[in-house]
């Protein structure tokens, strides 16, 4: 039997952030990571920005820089260049195990190939009490007075105690990271269309001149197309523009999932608490969300922590739902009203919509696209940009 404070479920961004602060505030905290390694499988494109990072903490060693942003239509193409670096590509890897020295170094107990299959449940209340983990050492049962569940997309407690349903909406993403004989290490790109994908887009994303990741990404169940055959097509008939990195060889394949219908209703119950993608924190017009996954995972450990004087119930915990849901709730609404315009135009509509990226400076188009909206930043842009369908697209994401 072993009886820790907080047990969390995921060594992801979310749950290695959560154990950090947990274990930061003296608390007895252990999480479970069913792979190998920290990091082990990458299952997401690793584009970022720089300020959150930095307001973060995350060393500028652990991503590449990015000032230029491309998109290209299958007739049309637009760049929009910067003077400063504002996004970055992130390491991924690296900055998951990053975060979990810290974590470690915080005093938080790590263990890797260990697989949570079960919860327990208290007699007298039914209240979640711990988990039954098979583990490197065989299996054990752990008590704890709180879970964090920072499973990702499963949301595997959550769902294992009825709170909460699979995802209906969501995106699947197939990247290469490869090597190319030269990238802009400056510039990513994004190309949208049906020979890219029917029902989200295709990327380039430099970590350096000469390693580059490409893939596609395509939202269900708007299309049941295989992202993974649309981005061989892609290479093997080097589509525009990747005629321009010459020579490309994959060195890794990445695959995963990632929610794409907004917050769950609820992130938090009793003994329970959700983050990261188990509670539907990503962003999703470009479906990034490790910043978020990192921010809300260190705030689920302070509540947490703070929770376990009042044996971590529903409502000692709402101050974590509280605080996200006021910082982020709105910006994800707007940008699924983005999306949902996005999603599905042909061809031709796509020559026309990225036209209304022009105009943007730097600074309004990474708050477009970071999904920063604010009523009068877009009041603001809306004005100031005087095409119909900019308009029309502003008056879209500040509507209430």
């Amino acid at each position: 039997m072993n009886n820790f404070d907080i047990a969390i479920v995921g060594g992801g961004p979310a749950g290695l952030s959560a154990a950090y602060t947990a274990a930061k505030a003296g608390i007895k905290v252990i999480l479970f990571e069913r792979d190998k390694s920290i990091g082990q499988y990458v299952r997401t494109s690793g584009v970022s920005w720089i300020n959150e990072m930095k307001k973060l903490g995350i060393p500028e060693k652990l991503y590449n820089p990015i000032k230029n942003y491309r998109f290209v239509s299958p007739k049309n193409e637009i760049m929009i260049k910067g003077s400063e670096y504002r996004s970055c590509v992130l390491d991924v890897r690296s900055l998951y195990q990053y975060l979990s020295f810290l974590a470690a170094n915080a005093g938080a107990n790590i263990c890797i190939k260990s697989d949570v299959v079960d919860v327990l449940l208290s007699d007298y209340n039914k209240k979640i009490s711990g988990l039954i983990v098979n583990t490197l050492k065989g299996k054990i049962e752990v008590r704890t007075t709180l879970v964090i569940d920072a499973s990702g997309f499963n949301s595997f407690i959550g769902r294992r105690l009825g709170y909460v349903s699979n995802w209906k909406r969501y995106g699947v993403g197939a990247e290469y990271e490869c090597y190319c004989d030269h990238a802009d290490p400056e510039t990513w790109t994004l190309m949208v269309g049906g020979k890219y994908s029917p029902a989200g887009y295709a990327w380039l994303f430099p970590l350096s001149r000469n390693r580059v990741r490409i893939g596609v990404g395509i939202g269900k169940p708007e299309s049941n197309m295989d992202p993974l055959k649309l981005l061989n097509k892609i290479i093997e008939k080097k589509l525009k523009p990747l005629g321009e990195l010459g020579n490309i060889q994959p060195i890794e394949f990445h695959y995963g999932y990632i929610p794409n219908q907004g917050a769950r209703n609820s992130s938090v119950f009793e003994g329970l608490l959700l983050v990261g993608d188990s509670a539907g924190q990503s962003n999703p017009l470009v479906l990034e969300g490790i910043r978020h996954a990192i921010e809300y995972g260190r705030l689920a450990g302070q509540v947490g922590s703070a929770s376990l004087v009042r044996n971590s119930s529903k409502n000692s915990l709402m101050a974590y739902e509280n605080e996200w849901k006021k910082q982020l709730g709105s910006k994800i609404e707007s940008a699924l009203r983005v999306q949902s315009r996005w999603i599905g135009l042909s061809d031709d509509e796509w020559d026309r919509e990225i036209s209304i990226l022009t105009d943007m400076t730097v600074d309004e188009f990474i708050d477009f696209i970071s999904s920063e909206f604010s009523a009068k930043k877009m009041l603001k842009l809306a004005i100031n940009h005087p095409k119909l369908v900019a308009r029309q697209l502003f008056n879209l994401i500040i509507k209430k």
